[in-house]
């Protein structure tokens, strides 16, 4: 990282930019888009150019060192070669087909997701994969170091790109989030016993999970399971995706009265623990396995311009704001009755989650976090983050995307995904809502998870 001996004027690097892009961990995002036609060459390296690279100065930016060892952000030139990538797949047949050109682009995004950004240059990049895939003619790779922003900022970077497909003049739509409570709404119907639990209950849950975070952090390991190599190394992950009908999912969720994450939750961990039995027979279906889950701490439905955004004391702020949650994945029998009843596991899945929104551990270890960053420095935070991730079999993370369907440049966009590199579990989920459907990543060690 360059050291410089005048840093007045430069922006500051945030606590959490820094120990993201540290010795310890170096973590990325990468979104994919499918296209559903080609992408005109001559138009491509101009319209990055145009329209994504004066979204934010930090795309423009590198991150520099200060005479007091402080990071700031250095406004630098950016040579868009350097950055936009196209590479070339060649089949030993001459031609290839789409189901080969599946292997060579999960094969791909594997290989430059461990990849390190070069520190001398903005921290993004943008692969241009011109081959047609079972999902697309062409498709779009941003990788996008969390440094510059978390999911919600930079899925806000590209939808300031994007366009409507049926209309460019009309508003980019979102789903309608509505919770559901299934508490008595006559309060005069309550007991005192109620209200006295009502009362204690966060204290209790508060307690709990922010001593449970602490131990999961420092002593408290996983089991070893088919989902948990326990590697102390990162290793090289695959991706593959499954989609969900949104409409079919809040059908569930009504008809359960629960939530569209309790759901899709629900699914995961059941299908979780299916994949443990089924991969090891032996395998322990009542292993202490914990998810990670990252939360959006910004209280907002939809996405905001970018340009509110980057403004001071904005209520939607750029940046890295974001929280984990400790969430064990529940433990069954075989023969269990929840085990062969999907529906079950939900109502499982959706009181646990119902009691971890009722405690305020993950405001409490938000403040760790800035209390270790003061009094110590971002590689201890690092050191911190990354030791949680280690002792937890997996990580989920969940973003909510349009309903509309969307084009770039006149290019529509069958579908959307992304994943996140540079992290240490075995299995990592990510989600992402697009035009009625619900795609789920699942990144799964590579020689290990089979995928």
């Amino acid at each position: 990282m360059e050291l410089i001996k005048e840093d007045n004027g430069l922006e500051p690097v945030s606590p959490s930019g820094q120990y993201l892009n540290s010795k310890v961990m170096s973590v990325s995002i990468l979104g994919i888009l499918e296209l559903e036609i080609p992408i005109d060459d001559s138009q491509a390296m101009s319209l990055f150019r145009d329209n994504f690279l004066p979204i934010n100065p930090r795309f423009s930016s590198i991150m520099v060192t200060g005479e007091k060892g402080a990071r700031k952000w250095k406004k630098v030139g950016v040579n868009m070669e350097n950055h936009v990538h196209v590479p070339s797949f060649s089949s030993p047949k001459g031609s290839s087909s789409p189901s080969e050109n599946d292997s060579f682009l999960k094969s791909y995004i594997s290989q430059i997701a461990m990849q390190p950004f070069p520190q001398g240059q903005p921290l993004w990049e943008i692969h241009i994969i011109k081959c047609p895939t079972s999902e697309a003619q062409e498709t779009l790779i941003f990788k996008l170091h969390h440094a510059l922003g978390d999911g919600y900022s930079l899925v806000a970077a590209l939808l300031s790109c994007l366009q409507r497909a049926d209309d460019p003049s009309l508003p980019v739509t979102f789903p309608s989030v509505k919770k559901f409570s299934s508490a008595n709404k006559d309060d005069r119907n309550i007991g005192l016993r109620k209200v006295v639990s009502r009362c204690f209950s966060p204290l209790v849950n508060t307690v709990r999970d922010f001593g449970w975070s602490l131990l999961k952090s420092t002593c408290v390991k996983d089991d070893l399971s088919p989902i948990r190599s326990g590697s102390e190394s990162l290793q090289p992950f695959s991706v593959s995706t499954i989609t969900f009908s949104l409409d079919q999912i809040k059908e569930i969720k009504s008809r359960l009265r629960v939530t569209v994450n309790d759901v899709i939750l629900g699914v995961i961990f059941l299908a979780t623990r299916l994949y443990m039995q089924r991969v090891s027979t032996n395998s322990n279906l009542s292993t202490n396995s914990t998810a990670l889950v990252l939360l959006n701490t910004r209280n907002l439905r939809d996405y905001k311009p970018v340009k509110d955004m980057v403004r001071p004391n904005s209520e939607s702020p750029w940046g890295n704001h974001f929280a984990f949650l400790h969430v064990p994945i529940p433990k069954v029998k075989p023969s269990d009755s929840q085990f062969f009843d999907p529906l079950k596991f939900v109502h499982k899945t959706h009181e646990v989650i119902k009691r971890k929104r009722s405690s305020f551990g993950v405001i409490l270890t938000g403040k760790l976090l800035e209390i270790m960053q003061k009094c110590r420095n971002a590689e201890a935070v690092a050191k911190h983050i990354s030791r949680t991730a280690r002792n937890s079999s997996m990580s989920i993370s969940n973003l909510i995307g349009p309903m509309d369907k969307l084009s770039l440049a006149n290019h529509p966009i069958k579908g959307i995904y992304f994943a996140i590199a540079g992290t240490p579990e075995s299995l990592r989920i990510t989600i992402f809502s697009y035009a009625g459907n619900l795609r789920v990543a699942v990144g799964a060690e590579q020689g290990f998870i089979d995928s």
